[in-house]
């Protein structure tokens, strides 16, 4: 179960922190986070597809992609990777794209957690009126819970057909 909190410290009023156990070893939860093939199979809330236009997972490469709500609606996004320790930490910077004012930072980080990986998903917005916004309008507590248990169901199918053979 994803659990979510507004964090604390300095930046309390402009963070959201969502924390959640995943059945699979470190490294394959890291993976899914650093190769395309298997973010296009799990990114985003429920109901929502991935098309990506361009992937470079580096320190300063960029992923451009566009999200496909339920709804038919498209909404394009970016990310730069901004610092991998492989296979324990990613800070990125996400946005609509490279030139976006409100893009914000996430620090992602796995750790083991006796047979299972826990993920959190420390999330600061350049404001606090940026962060309510995503809360409120955005869902985005909500859909990063939705993101976390997509991860996790594709990665315990990993799992799951490794241990089949």
């Amino acid at each position: 179960m994803a659990a979510a909190r507004q964090g604390t410290g300095a930046t309390a009023d402009r963070e959201i922190v969502i924390s959640r156990g995943v059945d699979a070893p470190r490294e394959l939860v890291f993976e899914a986070f650093t190769e395309v093939r298997h973010l296009s199979r799990w990114w985003g809330p429920e109901g929502f597809t991935t098309t990506t236009r361009s992937f470079e997972f580096r320190e300063g490469g960029e992923w451009n992609f566009v999200l496909h709500g339920p709804d038919g609606t498209d909404y394009p996004e970016w990310i730069r990777w901004l610092r991998i320790a492989p296979p324990e930490r990613i800070a990125l910077l996400h946005g609509e794209s490279r030139d976006d004012p409100n893009a914000f930072e996430s620090i992602l980080t796995f750790a083991p957690d006796g047979e299972q990986t826990r993920i959190v998903m420390r999330t600061v917005f350049p404001t606090k009126e940026l962060r309510d916004e995503a809360v409120e309008k955005y869902k985005a507590i909500e859909g990063g819970r939705q993101t976390l248990s997509n991860l996790a169901a594709y990665v315990a199918e990993i799992v799951r057909k490794g241990a089949e053979g």
